[in-house]
């Protein structure tokens, strides 16, 4: 089957991949010239991946039957209505469904008015003066974020990243006077726990769960420094975690069936993958943030354990038929980012890097490009992350020692890696956190 294929970065290589081995033929749509992208193509397009009419164009002159829409950015501009108009269908949500993740306001509004579990209280604003007034009037710790996109990196909490009234204040000015995320500001509780995320395969109605992963936002080891698009990422061969139980994980799975049975009830079904971020508390889990689209690392770490067949996944989901068997093989994976020097804060862009497939192929791991560029035939490093390098393994242990093997053989002169993440260290850690709130 002809597949479009949306986005250039490294969830997309991973879904290109898993659509690669379902035997779609290609065509790729990307602002940069992803390189493991452009070998699974029949054909690829480089452009603005917002600009609606281009890949319209291009999908109607290629017969494309199917599509794929990896990033958020598109489905806020309607990318899905406009194939759809064209006859195309799309394993992606329209631009009203995607509103679950472009305005935060819209999600937790949603959340409420339907009364389903794992909200947190919350307020927004348009402007900073209420938005002072109103934090005056708190007695316990926030999160402050833009209602908006910000590309996974415009949330600061109080006490990790905002320690001060003062310094809480200056973030809200910060938004409004820059415009970030474009809609003004959310002030939501903050919730203690340990965070993981359930992405789930939707078609309107029904829900197929993928294995949970965590995810690390703070760029360097220990869980310190600024916050990323995430850093990397880690499941285990029993498709939990080890601080999660199931019966955790069944409550996050009702709370995402209600928001895709509330959007079915508002009048603008849901299609697509659906990224459900929570975080659980000693009173179960609580909503973080839920996303139109497969989380990045996580769709890295998932897609590579994916043994049934995807294109057939997206079909199902495009056309309402989901059904079940959707199966993963029992193994556990690690996800590390490498980075260009800076990233979190100024990131050094344009250096060149080299990525030895087969020698990371030979270590148990697989590595997906993401905003990397060829210029003058070289391959070079963008402003965000570079290479996203997968270790499995029956355990995550053994996961995580193929990835560090396998990240010998990316080379870069400008580059770091968080090479705690998967660790035991760090996992027992995130282990013992939630069984002291529990014990408490």
């Amino acid at each position: 089957m002809k597949v479009l294929a949306v986005g250039g970065g490294g969830r997309e290589h991973a879904a290109v991949e898993a659509l690669y081995r379902s035997g779609s033929e290609l065509y790729c749509v990307m602002k940069n010239a992803n390189p493991g992208i452009i070998a699974r193509s029949k054909k690829h397009l480089l452009c603005d991946e917002k600009d609606v009419n281009r890949v319209v164009a291009f999908a109607k002159e290629n017969g494309v039957e199917l599509a794929f829409v990896g990033p958020e950015a598109p489905l806020e501009v309607g990318i899905v209505d406009a194939l759809e108009k064209e006859g195309i269908k799309c394993a992606s949500p329209t631009k009203d469904a995607a509103r679950i993740e472009t305005s935060k306001q819209f999600m937790r509004q949603l959340v409420r008015d339907h009364g389903i579990d794992g909200n947190l209280s919350f307020a927004s604003f348009d402007n900073a003066d209420d938005t002072e007034a109103y934090l005056r009037t708190l007695d316990h710790e926030i999160v402050v974020k833009p209602v908006g996109l910000t590309g996974g990196k415009g949330v600061k909490v109080q006490g990790e990243h905002l320690h001060s009234f003062e310094e809480t204040m200056e973030y809200v000015h910060e938004i409004f006077d820059g415009n970030i995320g474009g809609a003004g500001v959310i002030i939501e509780e903050k919730a203690v726990g340990e965070e993981f995320t359930q992405m789930v395969f939707v078609d309107g109605r029904n829900i197929i769960p993928m294995p949970l992963v965590q995810d690390h936002k703070r760029a360097y080891d220990g869980d310190v420094g600024p916050n990323t698009g995430g850093m990397g990422s880690y499941t285990d061969a029993d498709h939990l975690l080890p601080f999660v139980t199931e019966g955790d994980r069944e409550d996050a799975l009702r709370i995402v069936q209600s928001i895709v049975d509330a959007l079915a009830e508002e009048g603008c079904p849901y299609r697509g993958v659906m990224y459900g971020q929570f975080m659980l508390t000693v009173n179960g889990p609580k909503i973080i943030e839920i996303n139109a689209r497969f989380g990045d690392p996580e769709a890295m770490n998932v897609l590579t354990v994916l043994r049934s067949n995807f294109e057939d996944i997206c079909m199902r989901m495009a056309t309402g038929t989901l059904g079940d068997g959707v199966e993963f093989a029992k193994a556990a994976t690690v996800c590390k980012y490498v980075v260009p020097k800076g990233y979190g804060v100024k990131s050094e862009s344009g250096h060149e890097i080299s990525v030895d497939e087969e020698a990371i192929r030979g270590c148990g791991a697989i590595a997906y490009y993401a905003n990397v560029d060829m210029k003058d035939g070289k391959l070079v490093t963008g402003t965000s992350r570079s290479i996203g390098v997968v270790g499995e393994g029956p355990s995550i242990e053994e996961a995580e020692r193929n990835c560090e093997a396998a990240l010998k053989h990316v080379k870069c002169d400008a580059i770091f890696v968080r090479h705690d993440i998967g660790t035991r260290e760090l996992v027992q850690r995130r282990v013992d956190h939630m069984s002291a709130l529990r014990n408490a």
